[in-house]
C-alpha cells in the first residue's frame, strides 16, 4: 500500500472522528467518552493503515 492511500485512511477516519467526536460529546456532555471513541478509531484506522 502506498503512501498516497495510507494518507487517504487517515483523512478518512479524520472526518467521523471531528464529528462523532462532536455526536458523542452532546449525548454524554463529558469528555472522557469522547476520548474513548477517538481512541477506538485511532485503533481501527491503524489496523486499516498497517495492511
Amino acid at each position: 500500500m502506498d503512501v498516497s492511500r495510507k494518507l487517504g485512511i487517515l483523512v478518512f477516519f479524520g472526518v467521523p472522528a471531528i464529528i462523532g467526536g462532536g455526536i458523542v460529546y452532546a449525548i454524554f456532555h463529558s469528555y472522557i467518552p469522547v476520548f474513548v471513541f477517538e481512541i477506538l478509531l485511532i485503533f481501527v484506522a491503524g489496523a486499516f493503515v498497517s495492511k
